[in-house]
């Protein structure tokens, strides 16, 4: 049999070793085996840093979330391929894009959004600036770099391509390399999408390396600026927080550990309601998909007693319908486990369930199956049983399989307290058309979970569903369930960072984050700034416009063409009993539009549109016959590596002829490169 290769070290590596055997799922044939004996780790992690964490943090965050959309279209065209090696995993074509489709999304997600919300070039900035003296000249910026390590990524059996692409992601967009360490079962998939990232000569040398088998000593190579990231068992979890390197040296550490995750019907969701029907219909999903293999699916059924017998017999029959067997057969609706091993913990987790529990469809030592060999693939039927809700197994074993207990509750109180019972899930759902009862369920389980999903008919079609991690939430979940967070948005890049607060004068602090800062020097020229490029264009380019004077004939007039007859610009005596106010005020509408006359220039240019303006305040109300000016700054300047435009934030800020500020934003504008040919 052959040895899966590891690729790492610049290079394919295979160890003479004989490794440990992983089976073909469905037919229980030996298809391989992994080591990485001989492989060393200290030099595996040492070329992560040297090599792949410098040369990815030479890009910028949005030449990296490129690498990631090229990665993701590449894989997309070899999906294929990654399907064909899913079946093995004794997967069906439809879990095999739940698992593919769904790493590559992951990958897509945050390519998008690298270029939408993080800085074409420079530091990631976190907040505002915080003014820390009275006269401004000390302030504080808080700021985000790469860590300077590696992300050490061990994956389960479950997802071997989601799994791996969903922690490789968030990390590759923050700057730091990867070593992907697969589970057993399924490490042949994992191997698969290895190869195809490695042949596909996207990335540097060393931002992903792939080890096939053990992490060996790797953990006590690591440094503080290292991280780890663990799917799997929560006793593995644990053995893993207390090693001894990553507890001396504060290595960051994330775990999606075990989870007795819920679904909740509400009282209201009776038979032949939408919501009872969509209760039943995910319950059976859950149990199905993936042959239940997922770190979401539903585990504790919890349901209102008047319902609990209706829910069991729709249950039941949606099951009976249920094809297991060898998922290259179209009639096949539910395939294998991942290995005879996984078969065996959940019989073992099935009897210590059925001490408190019925089984109420299923027979867990038999199952017929289609197109395959029962005894020989790791094929188990789905199962369902019905426990009462001070069965403490149900709360406390989870059958990683296609098993879920219905529990009856009796009062919105109780179920919310056999929620928590689970001690910490990655996901739970709410399904009502109840919104006070989803309310009250929402926010006493809330604490319980990383995620909660409240269905009903209304979000039913465009909803991902209970059991689908969304690369724009957090996936994760407190207790039980690991008490850390994958992606997450933003969120998974920053864990990849360093959060620093910089201290320092106006112009230390615009030199170092590439943003203007108020307080720092201003460049004021005889070229308007809105003639520049933005290949021209400089933090602290600045121009000065007005003043101009506000008549009690503009405001009556702005009124009038606006529409905005609010009683403090038009009614003397109202106004005056106003207490911010006193006398007859201008609009603050109106001043934003003078002051946009002030500082345009009204010939064509390279400034190509206003598209916004963000963090208005209207500060000092401004009274009839007073002298406005405006100071417009260019703060921020931002390329699209793609476009033949960039945006460019200035700051705004519109004194009266006192010297006293009556209005302070940013103006948004895309301004065009030069270099594209467009003139003034």
């Amino acid at each position: 049999m052959s040895t899966l290769a590891s690729h790492v070290l610049g290079d394919r590596v295979t160890p003479d070793a004989e490794g440990r055997p992983m089976t073909d799922a469905v037919t229980g044939e030996e298809i391989g085996r992994l080591t990485t004996d001989g492989i060393d780790m200290a030099a595996v992690a040492g070329y992560g840093r040297r090599v792949g964490g410098a040369a990815l943090r030479e890009l910028s965050f949005h030449e990296r979330a490129s690498l990631l959309k090229a990665l993701a279209g590449h894989l997309r065209e070899h999906r294929e391929e990654l399907y064909a090696v899913s079946a093995r995993t004794g997967a069906t074509k439809g879990d095999a894009k739940f698992d593919v489709d769904g790493g590559i999304g992951v990958l897509q997600a945050y390519a998008s959004l690298g270029k939408r919300e993080l800085p074409a070039s420079g530091p990631w900035l976190d907040g505002d600036v915080v003014p820390l003296s009275k006269g401004g000249t000390f302030l504080a910026q808080h700021l985000y770099t790469p860590l300077q390590g590696v992300a050490v990524q061990v994956n389960a059996y479950n997802f071997p391509v989601w799994g791996p692409l969903e922690k490789l992601a968030p990390a590759l967009l923050a700057g730091v390399p990867s070593i992907i360490k697969p589970a057993t079962p399924t490490a042949f998939l994992t191997a698969e999408l290895a190869r195809l990232i490695s042949e596909s000569g996207l990335l540097p040398d060393g931002a992903v390396q792939f080890l096939a088998g053990s992490v060996g000593d790797l953990f006590d190579h690591l440094t503080e600026q290292d991280l780890v990231s663990f799917t799997g068992s929560a006793s593995t979890a644990r053995q893993l927080r207390t090693h001894p390197v990553l507890s001396a040296r504060a290595v960051r550490f994330t775990a999606e550990a075990d989870s007795l995750n819920c679904s909740i019907l509400g009282p209201d969701a009776t038979p032949g309601t939408p919501e009872f029907d969509l209760y039943v219909s995910q319950l059976v999903t859950e149990m199905t998909v993936k042959a239940g293999q997922k770190c979401t699916a539903i585990r504790r059924a919890f349901v209102p007693e008047a319902q609990a017998d209706a829910v069991v017999e729709a249950v039941r029959e949606k099951l009976a319908a249920v094809v297991v067997g060898d998922p290259s057969d179209p009639a096949v609706t539910m395939g294998a486990l991942a290995g005879l091993e996984q078969r065996e913990e959940v019989r073992r987790s099935l009897k210590s369930l059925t001490d408190g529990a019925e089984v109420v469809f299923g027979d867990p030592e038999q199952v017929e199956v289609t197109g395959a060999d029962a005894q020989r693939g790791a094929f188990l039927s789905p199962v369902l049983l019905r426990a009462p809700a001070d069965s403490a197994a149900v709360h406390e074993v989870e059958a990683f399989g296609p098993v879920s207990t219905v529990v009856p509750y009796s009062s919105t109180s109780e179920v919310v307290e056999l929620a928590a019972r689970g001690q910490g899930s990655l996901a739970g759902s709410v399904v009502t058309a109840d919104p006070e009862f989803a309310r009250e369920v929402v926010l006493g389980t809330a604490p319980w979970h990383g995620r909660l999903l409240v269905l009903d008919r209304t979000d039913a079609k465009e909803s991902t569903g209970h059991g689908s991690p969304m690369p724009q939430l957090v996936h994760g979940g407190p207790g039980r369930a690991g008490g850390g967070e994958e992606m997450g948005g933003l969120r998974g890049v920053a864990h990849h960072m360093q959060r620093t607060a910089v201290q320092g004068s106006p112009d230390m602090l615009s030199t170092i984050t590439g943003r203007w800062v108020p307080g720092s020097a201003r460049t004021v020229t005889d070229e308007h700034p809105f003639r520049k490029h933005l290949e021209d264009l400089r933090p602290g380019d600045t121009v000065v416009g007005g003043p101009r004077r506000v008549t009690e004939a503009d405001v009556e007039h702005f009124a009038e063409f606006t529409g905005d007859t609010f009683y403090a610009h038009l009614d003397a005596e109202a106004a005056a009993a106003n207490p911010f106010f006193g006398e007859r005020v201008a609009h603050g509408y109106l001043v934003v539009s003078f002051a946009a006359g002030l500082f345009v220039d009204p010939a064509p240019g390279p400034v190509l549109a206003n598209f916004g303006v963000d963090n208005l305040r209207f500060l000092t109300p401004v009274k009839f016959d007073d002298e406005l000016t405006i100071t417009l700054t260019a703060k921020q300047i931002s390329p699209r590596a793609s476009a033949a435009y960039g945006e460019v934030r200035w700051d705004a800020e519109v004194v009266n002829a006192a010297g006293e500020p009556v209005a302070k934003y940013d103006v948004l504008t895309l301004v065009a490169r030069r270099s594209e040919g467009r003139d003034a």
